[in-house]
């Protein structure tokens, strides 16, 4: 069985990092945040990871590390390389 998960692995200003597209409620609940996170570190291991989920009017808020998130605040989303991921369980 595999599931699929939308995100990008960013390599930029020397600080690699992964970001994952989850709902908005994830990034906006301090527990569900961290679950989220503790269950995408095996898919990026050894790289902080950034949760990225859109509000109904499409706004973007980022939930990890706070020097990458403000960088990713001031960025345009389409910059992102993304791409879907096939998880194998």
């Amino acid at each position: 069985m595999s599931y699929q998960i939308e995100g990008a692995i960013v390599n930029d200003q020397g600080i690699k990092y992964a970001i994952v597209v989850v709902n908005h409620d994830v990034v906006q609940h301090i527990n569900k945040n961290e679950e989220a996170l503790n269950a995408y570190r095996h898919i990026f291991p050894d790289m902080p990871i950034i949760l990225l989920g859109k509000d109904w009017q499409g706004k973007s808020a980022y939930y990890g590390p706070k020097e990458i998130v403000n960088y990713l605040a001031e960025i345009d989303p389409h910059r992102i390389p993304w791409r879907r991921y096939v998880i194998a369980d």
